[in-house]
């Protein structure tokens, strides 16, 4: 009785599987680069989300207490003597993990409150009506950056202010 011999892989074949397992590596390779055609955008909602039937319910006369408990913590206060609360709401947008934030949409509803802390009046703030508040800054404003250089530079020179109304 005779045995038959197990054959190895044959030399051509094992090539074949080799070239095709290359082929393979390289178009998973280049399937991970490509890109596709939308860029992914990011939507991101920072602050207060304002809840327009809570903000409604505010009305003059209403006491402060009864305005927290309807709207919630202020975002922030005024500073001198928390007479007016503003509740500050951003949406920012970017194309891209690495990329910057844009602000596409921002909402400051403000409620102003008379020295016996009693709602005065209320108001909503767009993007439109105002400056971007920054929610995150990284810079320290400095005093004085309102003015213009020339008025810096001869105020610090001499007390004499060419821009100055009246003068």
């Amino acid at each position: 009785m005779r045995l038959a011999k197990a054959s190895p892989i044959s030399q051509p074949t094992r090539r074949g599987v080799l070239r095709l397992a290359a082929l393979a590596g390289v178009a998973a390779l280049a399937a991970g680069c490509t890109t596709s055609l939308a860029p992914i955008t990011e939507e991101f909602q920072r602050g207060y989300i304002l809840d327009q039937a809570a903000l409604d319910q505010v009305t003059p006369g209403m006491g402060a207490q009864e305005v927290l408990e309807l709207m919630g913590t202020p975002s922030t206060v005024s500073t001198v003597g928390n007479q007016s609360w503003y509740y500050i709401s951003q949406t920012t947008r970017r194309r891209g993990a690495f990329n910057r934030q844009d602000v596409v949409d921002q909402t400051v509803a403000a409620i102003y409150f008379t020295p016996q802390l009693r709602v005065e009046r209320k108001a909503l703030y767009g993007l439109e009506d105002g400056v971007i508040f920054d929610f995150i800054s990284r810079e320290t404003p400095t005093g004085g950056a309102e003015q213009s250089f020339v008025r810096q530079l001869f105020r610090g020179v001499t007390s004499w202010n060419p821009i100055a109304p009246g003068q």
